[in-house]
């Protein structure tokens, strides 16, 4: 059986990679329209930088993998990471011209990538923390859509950003529970109960509106519904936990982006 597998032909290094983490699409996608709905505008520049996101989050996959390829050198995984990575930076400066403070934004997604990296290369990937630094990461699509489209990163958006990211990581919890060694409820308690006091202390200094800190309680019900039906939760098939997450997370997409948007009389 080896043998047959090893003789399996190696795709070519022009054959595109992409990343097959379908829950970080969504989740990518939802941060940046969220921060499209707080700019209540979209541009070329919104566009561009969707873009950059995106091709960034695809320039992340092969590098991933090159480094747990060890001292093995793969010429299709750096072609890849090089090339989205290319177009990510090509953009990203054309963006940073009119709008310096998305540096800022970059450091801190470069930085992600490098502490995430290095617990790859430590088979730490798994670590809560690692993965929460990850969605953090990502949802810095939202003050980079905000950033591009008016020109600037308000605390606003900031603290969007933060509630973003404590919903999205949410989901680390939930799924953590169909693992037999991470299978108690009681991490995820602890994490929802601190989650909930800052959107509730973000909410108390203005930083978020009654009904976009509101739909955080789309992830305490989901939480409190797959502790409930845990036995099934364990045993289902990994497409219905799919389909679960992806609802969730539109679900808190409609919330907070309707609440963002601007209200019209009727």
């Amino acid at each position: 059986m080896t043998n047959l597998a090893s003789k399996q032909p190696q795709p070519s290094w022009y054959e595109p990679i992409f990343s097959p983490e379908h829950g970080v699409y969504v989740m990518l996608l939802s941060s940046f329209l969220i921060g499209g709905a707080a700019a209540q505008h979209w541009n070329l520049n919104t566009t561009l930088a969707l873009v950059a996101a995106f091709a960034a989050f695809q320039a992340e996959h092969p590098f991933i993998l090159q480094i747990k390829q060890r001292r093995r050198v793969k010429p299709r995984l750096l072609f890849w990471a090089g090339l989205y990575g290319a177009i990510a930076f090509g953009i990203g400066i054309y963006l940073y011209l009119s709008t310096p403070v998305l540096i800022w934004l970059y450091l801190g997604a470069v930085s992600a990538l490098m502490v995430d990296a290095i617990a790859v290369f430590y088979r730490q990937q798994r670590a809560i923390a690692n993965e929460i630094l990850t969605f953090g990461a990502v949802c810095l699509a939202t003050p980079l859509a905000y950033g591009s489209t008016t020109g600037a990163i308000t605390l606003g958006v900031l603290a969007l950003w933060l509630f973003n990211t404590l919903f999205f990581a949410s989901a680390i919890f939930r799924v953590k529970l169909r693992k037999p060694k991470t299978s108690s409820w009681g991490p995820g308690l602890i994490y929802h109960l601190l989650a909930s006091l800052i959107i509730t202390g973000l909410w108390a200094t203005s930083g978020l509106s009654t009904t976009t800190a509101i739909a955080f309680g789309v992830a305490l019900l989901t939480f409190g519904v797959i502790s409930w039906q845990l036995k099934w939760y364990k045993s289902t098939e990994i497409k219905h936990i799919a389909l679960i997450e992806t609802l969730v997370a539109l679900i808190f997409l409609g919330i907070t982006a309707v609440s963002l948007l601007p209200v019209h009389p009727l």
